[in-house]
């Protein structure tokens, strides 16, 4: 009876809320500085250079440097994606569960899983021992695999949380948005750029050294082979400690970007969230996230729209297999870009309004933007995670060789059909699944003049709790 009381009672403040006009006489909320913008953009640079350098490098990695077979290469890249999924519901209820501290709420997680990340990821590109057992190989790096992605979402849970704590109102946040996508598409270029000019130059030679087996054998001719397996052993050897090398400049990158975060960004109470503890259990926070209509439609589209762009990481094996095309490599290139920019500035953008939807039809329930978040995320890394597994299963079947110089036709084709139908049919289905989304602009001027009035009411209140 109480239960049913209470939800009659947000109810009706929804809808009083809701009924409101705009007035002009109540306080504007002061906005996010631009000092503040920049330092919470530079934050989520360490997610993307080391989740795209280890998108796209580690199969290549595994499948050419460590020598594994295709198929334990795609269970680990499946599997790590599976559990990094998992874990993110799991450590965003962890974070709404956390008290607040002196330095905050969510920057806490963010610097002191850092150093953990760090070393995580340098462990991922480190190879123990010149030769491994393939049940020692597997066990290495599906081990770090699964425990870098752990640290990384302790680090990215709370980051994207913090966009709802900068201050401001809905523009200013979309504004620390967009900072933050131009600075997570400069961290994607960053990321693989570093990654591929200090192993860039390895592959290479190994190219050159494919080729010049190639026009020996196509000429009958085998000249002297005494110090080939010695060559090429070396090489090997070169190659591992260039990824190690590209893992360690990564790891100083990362360490900056979370340093500038501490300094230059604080928490700042929003409307309806009180920077607390939650006092709902796991799967009750669970279901009230994922009964939210807005959210769901939001978070299915997204993941489509991230499993047809993740299905993009194949044609970086193609442009690898090709002669060198410049052409293609442009188009390719461009054709990038407008994905990054659709996929990821859009949705993040309309998250926020998602959260904002749900505070004002639950006033009762505060500080559930973590748990939002996360799930956000899961569906992001389960679209990744399920493109890189199935392609790389797709090599496997098709007769995939590691280290081998030629492939078969088979492989180009089928890397040639996971580049371009497959994710125009995961496109359209995302359409769709936005077609139907339901907030509108009138919609969210209603939920953003909400939030105004209930910041009136609690909002100096709130900053002096915070102040002490």
């Amino acid at each position: 009876m109480a239960n049913n009381s209470a939800s009659i009672l947000d109810k009706q403040v929804a809808d009083n809320i809701f009924s409101t006009e705009n007035d002009d006489s109540q306080p504007r909320t002061p906005g996010i500085p631009l000092s503040r913008k920049l330092c919470y953009a530079v934050g989520g640079m360490p997610y993307q250079m080391t989740a795209n350098a280890k998108g796209f490098f580690m199969q290549i990695f595994l499948l050419d440097v460590v020598k594994m077979s295709a198929f334990s290469a795609s269970i680990i890249l499946f599997l790590g994606r599976a559990w990094d999924a998992i874990s993110d519901p799991l450590i965003g209820y962890a974070v709404s569960k956390s008290g607040r501290t002196r330095i905050g709420k969510l920057i806490p997680w963010i610097v002191f899983t850092m150093p953990l990340g760090v070393l995580s990821y340098v462990m991922l590109w480190y190879t123990p021992q010149d030769t491994m057992s393939s049940g020692f190989s597997f066990g290495w790096y599906f081990t770090w695999c699964c425990l870098f992605d752990t640290f990384m979402s302790c680090y990215h849970v709370p980051y994207s949380s913090l966009n709802m704590f900068l201050g401001g109102n809905q523009k200013d946040r979309d504004s620390a948005t967009g900072y933050r996508m131009g600075m997570e598409v400069f961290a994607t270029l960053a990321g693989a750029a570093i990654q591929g000019q200090i192993v860039g130059v390895h592959h290479a030679k190994r190219t050159r050294a494919c080729s010049l087996q190639n026009n020996t054998e196509g000429t009958g001719f085998f000249g002297n082979h005494s110090n080939s397996l010695d060559d090429t052993f070396e090489s090997l050897r070169n190659t591992r400690r260039a990824y190690l090398i590209g893992a360690l400049v990564l790891g100083m990158l990362y360490f900056l970007c979370c340093l500038i975060l501490f300094i230059g960004v604080k928490e700042q109470l929003a409307p309806l969230s009180k920077l607390d503890r939650i006092n709902v259990s796991y799967l009750t926070g669970m279901k009230m996230v994922v009964r939210h209509t807005p959210y769901v439609r939001l978070v299915f589209g997204f993941l489509f729209a991230s499993l047809a762009f993740q299905v993009y990481i194949p044609a970086l094996i193609v442009i690898s297999i090709v002669k060198s095309n410049l052409p293609t490599f442009i188009i390719m290139s461009m054709l990038a870009g407008m994905s990054l920019a659709a996929l990821y500035l859009l949705p993040w953008s309309m998250l926020p309004d998602v959260v904002d939807d749900f505070k004002v039809k639950n006033p009762s329930c505060h500080d559930l933007e973590p748990l939002f978040y996360s799930c956000y995320v899961f569906f992001n890394k389960f679209g990744g995670g399920m493109s890189v597994g199935v392609s790389t299963l797709v090599l496997h079947f098709v007769g995939y060789k590691p280290g081998a110089c030629k492939h078969n036709p088979e492989v180009i084709t089928s890397l040639r059909v996971l580049f371009a139908p497959v994710p125009i049919c995961l496109l359209l289905i995302s359409l769709v699944i936005f077609g139907f989304y339901p907030i509108n602009e009138k919609r969210r001027q209603k939920i953003q003049e909400a939030l105004r009035k209930a910041g009136a009411e609690t909002g100096l209140k709130g900053e002096e709790e915070l102040s002490l």
